[in-house]
C-alpha cells in the first residue's frame, strides 16, 4: 500500500479511539501533516511527519508504512515512529486540579441564586483566580 487516508491511519495506529474522533480532529485543526493543516481525506505516505493534538499533549509521528486496518498496540511501532518529546509526555502525568461543590444531602436542587453563585465562581476560576484567594 503506497498511501492511505490520514483519518484511517490515525485510527489504525491507535492515536484516536475511533475513526470519527480522528476525522473530527482533522476538521478541528488538531492534526498537521508536514506542518500543514489537513482534511481527513488527505493521503499520507511513508516518510511523512504527522502531529496530532490530544488534550494538552501534541504527539509527533513519522510514518513508516501507511496502513488502513487497525493494529494491535504491540504492532504499531512497525507502522509509525513516535517522536513525541518527553516534555510533551510529561503533560499527561500532570495532576488535574478539580474541585467539587459541597451540598448537604437532602437540600434538593440548587436554587437560581445558588446556580448564579456557582457560575460566578467558575468564571473566576476561568480568569485565573485561585480558590485559596476567595473568602467563602
Amino acid at each position: 500500500m503506497d498511501s492511505t487516508r490520514i483519518d484511517k491511519y490515525l485510527w489504525a495506529i491507535r492515536v484516536y479511539k475511533s475513526r470519527t474522533d480522528a476525522t473530527d480532529a482533522c476538521k478541528g485543526g488538531k492534526v498537521k501533516l508536514n506542518g500543514l493543516d489537513v482534511k481527513p481525506s488527505r493521503e499520507i505516505k511513508a516518510g511523512d511527519m504527522l502531529t496530532a493534538r490530544k488534550g494538552q499533549v501534541q504527539f509527533t509521528f513519522r510514518v513508516i508504512e501507511p496502513i488502513d486496518k487497525r493494529q494491535g498496540a504491540k504492532f504499531v511501532p512497525q507502522y509509525a515512529e513516535n517522536l513525541t518529546p518527553p516534555e510533551e509526555l510529561e503533560k499527561m502525568r500532570a495532576p488535574v486540579e478539580t474541585f467539587f461543590f459541597k451540598r448537604d444531602r437532602g437540600t434538593g436542587r440548587p436554587t437560581k441564586k445558588d446556580r448564579r453563585q456557582m457560575d460566578s465562581l467558575w468564571d473566576l476560576l476561568d480568569d485565573g483566580f485561585d480558590l485559596d484567594d476567595l473568602d467563602m
